[in-house]
């Protein structure tokens, strides 16, 4: 555990963190219509995949190498272990100058994530969980605080851009019934450690890419909370495609309420 999260301390030090701020505009690229890669998340994952593989030799599933060949992808589900490694989470706030990014990967075995890492690079705080033996923040082992009983005082984070136009204004009319909700900080390194953390009660996402959610489900699940296809199956990494919902919470009580009352909306 300590040893890959000094990779993803050192990676970032080494090929991010110097070009915070400090991109060029030759640096920045469209992978894909509305989506950008960085020279640092390209020279990020390369250290991070080359030094996790030596690690432990297994399959390194990046998102920039999916990007470029998306079949590496089905190594999730064809392989007894893979690594997943989002190198740079946030980048179009890197790319703004804003400190919301992160460093993330995690291990997955049989299709179920075993191990996560998250590295804040703007805060130095590092987050890290096991399968079984919890979840942790620089060494201090967390436990998510209850969320508030009345509906109408839960914070959340509504992900919508993803979704078709009426569903989108269905899940919207029903965020009526709660208390603060906003449309998230745009990295899910930073997300799902303030669910954890007790800052925000609820997210929902639809697009559930598995470098995204792989690192934070575990994180919060290890520390009581809940991650959960709406149907109620637990979440697990897997290939890019799946945009069937995924409804993360502080609780198991507070999941039940969130989900009943965007599914009545």
């Amino acid at each position: 555990m300590d040893k890959v999260a000094e990779i993803l301390a050192e990676a970032s030090a080494q090929a991010v963190e110097p070009r915070f701020r400090a991109l060029t505009a030759g640096e920045v690229m469209e992978k894909a219509p509305g989506e950008i890669v960085t020279i640092a998340d390209r020279e990020a994952e390369a250290i991070i995949a080359r030094r996790l593989h030596e690690l432990l030799p297994v399959p390194v599933v990046g998102e920039e190498a999916v990007a470029a060949e998306p079949s590496l992808a089905e190594a999730i589900h064809d392989e007894p272990a893979v690594w997943l490694v989002d190198p740079v989470d946030g980048t179009s706030n890197f790319v703004a100058g804003r400190p919301d990014y992160a460093v993330m990967c995690s291990l997955v075995r049989t299709g179920r994530t075993v191990a996560s890492w998250i590295w804040q690079p703007a805060t130095a705080i590092g987050y890290r969980a096991e399968l079984g033996s919890g979840a942790w923040r620089d060494g201090e082992r967390l436990s998510r605080p209850p969320a508030p009983a009345d509906a109408g005082e839960l914070t959340g984070i509504l992900k919508s851009r993803f979704l078709a136009p009426d569903d989108r204004r269905r899940l919207e009319s029903g965020c009526s019934a709660f208390g603060e909700i906003s449309p998230g900080r745009s990295a899910a390194g930073i997300e799902y450690p303030d669910v954890v953390e007790g800052r925000t009660d609820f997210i929902f996402y639809w697009r559930t890419l598995p470098w995204d959610h792989a690192p934070g489900s575990l994180l919060l699940t290890e520390a009581g909370g809940v991650a959960a296809r709406l149907d109620g199956t637990p979440y697990q990494p897997e290939a890019p495609g799946c945009e069937d919902g995924l409804l993360v919470a502080a609780d198991a009580d507070t999941w039940e309420r969130t989900r009943g009352i965007l599914l009545n909306a």
